[in-house]
């Protein structure tokens, strides 16, 4: 297995992880409401586990996984942007950073193979 298909799974089991605990714990919708953004709580959670889900269909199915990374990526830079609004601290956004970078790459490696 090479760096591309690692960091495929390693994306999609960390945004499914995120999206459930979205549902088990408070601390998410915690965030959301700091972000005041508790209205889109559940459209990003839902958006996150599509994309989740996206990426490891998409091993089989190319267009999808230029969707799906391409969607994520896009929303942790909204993400990003938040935090910065906030002025949260590097070390709290780099999540986010790192999540945009890595879909991103994903992103870009898919696109390769077209």
């Amino acid at each position: 297995m090479n760096l591309f298909y690692i960091c495929i799974i390693v994306s999609s089991f960390s945004f499914l992880f995120y999206g459930i605990s979205y549902f088990i714990t408070p601390n998410m919708k915690n965030e959301f409401k700091r972000f005041k953004l508790e209205k889109l709580g559940l459209l990003t959670i839902i958006l996150e586990i599509i994309g989740a889900l996206g990426l490891l269909i998409g091993l089989w199915y190319l267009p999808l996984l230029l969707l799906s990374s391409g969607g994520l990526a896009l929303l942790m830079f909204l993400g990003l942007i938040v935090r910065i609004k906030l002025k949260d601290s590097l070390w709290i956004s780099l999540p986010a950073l790192f999540y945009m970078c890595l879909n991103a790459y994903i992103l870009f490696e898919a696109i390769k193979m077209i």
